[in-house]
């Protein structure tokens, strides 16, 4: 069942091109990830999915993107950012304690009863495999968290507002071994309740966690493929060589 359908879409930040007629899908429950050297386009088309690009002025786009066959132009932005979270590169938490950070928006949304709000904590935390280190210091200030605990915090407090797609933007750029493989766990058993498409540039990490992986190189979708295809035999010769370390 395709979840996101995007027809040639172009995208330009003034006149520069960011994005060069992009046509694919997005399945439900899978992973997707893109992959390609620097200024190749990915996370422009990211923050195209939950409109993030609009706050910045010479931007333009071209095409359609469509979220369960609506425009999401046509969705109120409050609504299309419940829908598709964003998790990003740098963990970000909120000056607050572990519980109001996983709170944050549940409480923005309206949610005022206490026992409500405990319950979509523990939901998301334990979801973000955070709740059995977090839950005797839930009053604790996230900034005493590590880098690791921080970014799952931040994968929590998306979850909690119940999106239907996570983007994640290099969420493991700045984390340890151990704490990349916790994220990468958390997302293999998200995929059964959520849609996900992970930008990285962890060509490793694509090939462990993502169900198709999709090749853009300066602002071209190269290619898009079941991720084993992709990483054994690619269509694109520029594909493989960009797996192989020859270039970005």
């Amino acid at each position: 069942m395709v979840k996101i359908d995007i027809q040639r879409l172009n995208i330009w930040f003034g006149a520069a091109q960011a994005l060069k007629n992009i046509t694919m899908q997005v399945k439900k429950n899978e992973i997707l990830c893109a992959i390609g050297p620097s200024n190749s386009g990915k996370t422009s088309f990211l923050r195209m999915l939950n409109r993030l690009n609009d706050l910045t002025l010479s931007f333009r786009m071209s095409g359609s993107v469509l979220l369960d066959g609506r425009d999401i132009t046509k969705i109120d932005i409050e609504l299309i950012r419940k829908k598709i979270g964003m998790v990003f590169a740098m963990p970000s938490p909120l000056p607050l304690s572990v519980f109001d950070n996983v709170a944050y928006g549940v409480r923005m949304s309206g949610v005022r009863n206490k026992h409500s709000l405990e319950e979509a904590v523990e939901t998301a935390l334990k979801q973000a495999y955070l709740w059995q280190e977090m839950k005797d210091r839930l009053h604790e200030s996230a900034f005493k968290l590590s880098g690791g605990q921080q970014q799952r915090l931040c994968i929590a407090r998306t979850l909690a507002v119940q999106p239907e797609v996570i983007l994640f933007d290099e969420p493991c750029s700045g984390l340890d071994p151990i704490s990349t493989a916790k994220v990468e766990e958390a997302m293999l058993k998200l995929k059964k309740d959520y849609t996900i498409i992970l930008v990285t540039n962890n060509v490793k990490q694509a090939a462990r966690v993502g169900d198709r992986t999709a090749f853009f190189l300066t602002g071209e979708l190269i290619e898009l493929d079941q991720t084993e295809k992709i990483f054994t035999a690619p269509s694109d010769r520029r594909t493989d060589d960009y797996i192989r370390g020859r270039f970005g």
